[in-house]
């Protein structure tokens, strides 16, 4: 007779510790899943539109097979003219010329309107020319407006990614740099890091102190002024932003207290500055700077500053060799938090900066609420996703920081 093998109990013991370790997942599970689809999925397919791009693909494709045809590398002959025609027909038909001449003009600056007048004659023209075209666009007779349409009539496009870097292809197909009236990008982002910057430093200039003094203070003193440093942070960013507005005015409070204490002899305008915006996130973000250095500072046991003392050891060196490598992971990861919010600000500088102060997050929500170029907002997107990314993984992995063990 065939023995049964039974389960022994070494195996029981395995299988229960193996469900208990899925539990917890089996638990979270419907909270990832919601992430996933409402905060993941739309994320992805925001960035995917930087480097997907179908619209003239899908309004050309007569003229995508007679490009095939044709072996010139310029302005094409007549039957590719006559194919453009025909799909700018169809597309006046179905609506989507538009679309497609909006797409075409954020390559070729200046053909909207051309294409949308060929798109007309077009559609009153069974016969159109290439000569006839060509009066109506000029653009079309040139060597760079082909080289777009061509570039443009593949799915995947670099096209937004490399306008990010104030970049473009070139008649040759090498990269090379923009137009100088047209370069905008990098000077935005290097203005938006070099705004982040100031404000951290300003935060933790701030903090640093302010978080010392708490901890040296009695519990019950130390709860008061936390309290008073968070109060501003239980209201709406854009509640405090509009107190600014009143504060920072010509003839506000500032300027009164300023003028009072004789630190200026006339008014100044901080409004619509830079000075102004700096001082407005400063305020906004002390708290984000001051609590990690604040809940490092209470694990520092201050007999270990007193036995430092007790060797020998001078006020600044036991500061710099004891106090300072300890609370030094709070103070990066309060700036490291500072400095990355403050990359993705849009309502302060909208309110308080001026024209030249705005950041890469109000050029983002003016292609996606004005312009309607969800590729280019896709594409700075992308490129702000990727630095701060880059960003957090440096502190991590080479000064050891980790924000979510900090507390």
């Amino acid at each position: 007779m065939s023995s049964i093998a039974m389960p022994t109990t070494k195996t029981w013991i395995s299988a229960r510790d193996h469900s208990d370790s899925l539990r917890p997942l089996a638990l979270a599970a419907p909270l990832l899943l919601l992430l996933l689809f409402s905060f993941g999925a739309p994320i992805v397919a925001l960035l995917s539109r930087a480097v997907y791009e179908p619209t003239i693909a899908n309004a050309l494709p007569l003229t995508i097979a007679a490009l095939r045809q044709d072996s010139g590398a310029g302005v094409p002959d007549e039957a590719v003219f006559r194919a453009f025609a025909i799909d700018l027909k169809d597309g006046q038909a179905a609506g989507t010329v538009y679309e497609f001449a909006k797409n075409l003009n954020t390559r070729l600056p200046g053909a909207r309107s051309q294409v949308l007048r060929v798109a007309r004659l077009a559609a009153q023209d069974q016969a159109i020319t290439k000569e006839a075209m060509i009066k109506a666009a000029p653009l079309l007779g040139e060597e760079k407006s082909w080289s777009a349409i061509r570039v443009g009539t593949n799915r995947f496009t670099s096209f937004f990614l490399l306008s990010a870097f104030d970049l473009r292809w070139t008649g040759q197909w090498t990269i090379g740099a923009v137009p100088a009236d047209q370069a905008v990008f990098l000077r935005v982002f290097g203005r938006t890091f070099l705004i982040a910057t100031l404000v951290t430093l300003a935060t933790l200039a701030l903090a640093f102190p302010l978080a010392y003094l708490m901890t040296n203070l009695r519990p019950a003193m130390a709860a008061i002024v936390l309290v008073l440093v968070l109060l501003p942070f239980w209201t709406s960013i854009l509640v405090r932003t509009a107190a600014w507005t009143v504060i920072l005015q010509k003839y506000g409070i500032l300027n009164d207290l300023m003028l009072w204490l004789g630190v200026t002899s006339d008014r100044i305008e901080l409004m619509y500055s830079r000075t102004g915006l700096i001082i407005a996130m400063t305020h906004i973000q002390l708290p984000f700077t001051l609590l990690p250095i604040y809940s490092v500072m209470r694990s520092v046991q201050p007999s270990q500053l007193r036995a430092a003392q007790s060797l020998g050891g001078r006020p600044f060196t036991v500061f710099r060799r004891i106090y300072l490598p300890q609370v030094m992971p709070g103070v990066l990861a309060g700036c490291l938090l500072t400095f990355i919010l403050c990359l993705g600000y849009y309502i302060t500088p909208v309110l308080i900066g001026g024209a030249s102060d705005q950041l890469i997050s109000n050029f983002i929500a003016n292609y996606v609420n004005a312009e309607l170029n969800w590729e280019m907002a896709a594409a700075l997107s992308f490129v702000l996703l990727a630095s701060t990314l880059g960003l957090y993984i440096t502190m991590t992995r080479y000064l050891g920081l980790d924000l979510f063990k900090m507390g």
